[in-house]
């Protein structure tokens, strides 16, 4: 019997894709792992009134355990309105299932939304396994993302030595054919903090940072001809800060030639059908980042709590200007009161 998402306060992604797809902004998918990134994703969310999706990967059910996940998700709405957030809309998601038995589990437990990512198989395949997730979670309202097109990169166990770009010729067939509500496509972002080689890249002949090449603008846009109005969403979408890298580097850590997706194309991005934009390394930095100054600057520091904290300031930090400066989420809830 399937926990009924909707009593535990969640919503799926629907209708926040249609008024993000019309309004010409996107919705922040934060992945997160633990107490800390979600008191960070909530606190910095009801603040600034952003619908927002808690992505939970295959990787982070097995480390927090998804009966705590599923408890942790009505927590958060709880949180929510708390902070004074009175209609807070937030989705608990699925992200890179990678079967049907995965996929079912999540809607099973109560998730409102899922993503089947078959883009490593053939492509009947893919569409073959979509259609399934679709059938099962269209009966519980739960909403299904899927992938057509493959990243480069690792995150958990998604990687993937070389990216092939989504072909536009095939989502018409693919969108029709599955009934997915999304589309996760492969347009040069990449998983992880090391979005390119050094030789994939110029450097910035000042300063010696790295600057990656641009997206395929062109492959959206062909996109959006053939699949007018339909939720795009992009994968791989940290844009690798470098304060945080720095922070890293200068207390201990060793992350060279550290580079991700520029945050002016991203924000080009959710001008456009792209009504998602994933972000979890970004966050995983933050953390690393707050951790490793505390410890600096405090060696004698042993609780959880006083290194943690700095981690969740840095995060929210983070989190806040994403959806604001990058995504334009803020103040985009339903209902703003």
């Amino acid at each position: 019997m399937a926990v009924d998402y909707k009593k535990l306060g969640l919503v799926n992604s629907r209708e926040m894709f249609k008024r993000a797809v019309d309004g010409g902004w996107a919705v922040p998918a934060f992945n997160f792992n633990n107490l800390e990134q979600l008191q960070a994703i909530i606190k910095a969310t009801s603040d600034l009134k952003s619908p927002v999706i808690l992505q939970v990967s295959k990787g982070a059910r097995k480390y927090a355990n998804q009966t705590l996940l599923r408890y942790l998700a009505e927590g958060a709405v709880e949180y929510a309105k708390e902070l004074g957030c009175n209609h807070p809309e937030i989705v608990l998601h699925l992200d890179h299932g990678d079967s049907f038995e995965t996929c079912k589990s999540c809607v099973d437990f109560g998730f409102s939304s899922v993503m089947i990512d078959g883009s490593s198989l053939p492509y009947e395949e893919n569409v073959a396994l979509t259609r399934k997730v679709v059938d099962y979670a269209h009966q519980f309202d739960v909403s299904v993302e899927a992938e057509l097109g493959v990243l480069a990169g690792v995150e958990d166990e998604v990687q993937s030595e070389v990216s092939h770009y989504t072909k536009p010729e095939e989502v018409i067939d693919f969108a029709t054919r599955t009934g997915c509500d999304s589309l996760a496509i492969s347009i040069g972002t990449s998983h992880g903090a090391y979005k390119f080689t050094p030789e994939q890249c110029t450097r910035d002949p000042k300063t010696g940072r790295l600057i990656p090449p641009p997206l395929a603008f062109d492959v959206l846009e062909e996109i959006e001809k053939k699949l007018p109005g339909f939720p795009i969403v992009l994968h791989g979408s940290s844009s690798v800060p470098e304060e945080y890298v720095d922070i890293i580097n200068e207390h201990g850590g060793k992350l060279p030639n550290a580079v991700g997706i520029p945050e002016e194309q991203l924000r080009r991005a959710a001008k456009s059908a792209v009504c998602k934009i994933n972000i979890d390394s970004d966050s995983r930095l933050a953390f690393t980042a707050g951790v490793r100054l505390t410890f600096d600057e405090h060696p004698e520091y042993f609780d959880p709590r006083q290194y943690c904290g700095k981690a969740r300031e840095f995060m929210e930090d983070l989190y806040k200007h994403k959806i604001t400066d990058v995504l334009g989420s803020d103040n985009k809830l339903a209902q703003l009161d």
